[in-house]
């Protein structure tokens, strides 16, 4: 095999995007948010979207904190998790554009990322999401990777 060959390491060049994209290391991994204010998320207040209140599940969902955890004999399940988007940035993995988002259901919270998407319409802070995928860990948080998503109607539609 030639050096920088398609080894499971992070050597060569499709192994280091492969790092990458699992958030491992790379200069281009900070995240660029252009719609929540840096620091914290807003807690409880005005014109904020309280966490602590769990939001009520759709049929078939599964609470965030139930989907965390060591995958059993069959791999990792697909799983649909319901919840309000609380942060929604860009950045960029492997050179490629990401969209990134917290969703919390007042359980827990989960990163969702689409790659190679810049921008989502009707992706925004606040927004209620039905989300469906495979849930994988990255730096030790749960993430879901291009995920199959229902918007759903805010309080004020």
């Amino acid at each position: 095999m030639r050096a920088g060959g398609r080894s499971g390491g992070p050597s060569g060049r499709r192994g280091v995007r492969r790092w990458r994209l699992l958030g491992r290391g790379g200069p281009s991994t900070a995240p660029t948010d252009r719609t929540a204010p840096p620091g914290p998320l807003p807690g409880p207040g005005p014109g904020s979207v309280s966490a602590t209140a769990p939001r009520p599940a759709a049929p078939g969902c599964t609470p965030i904190r139930d989907c965390v955890g060591e995958p059993g004999p069959r791999g990792r399940p697909v799983v649909r998790v319901v919840g309000t988007l609380r942060a929604v940035g860009e950045r960029s993995v492997a050179g490629m554009p990401a969209l990134t988002a917290e969703l919390d259901d007042g359980t827990a919270s989960l990163a969702v990322v689409w790659l190679g998407r810049r921008a989502i319409a009707g992706i925004e802070p606040g927004r209620a999401l039905v989300a469906s995928g495979r849930i994988s860990m990255t730096r030790g948080r749960p993430v879901l990777f291009n995920p199959r998503y229902e918007l759903q109607p805010g309080e004020e539609e």
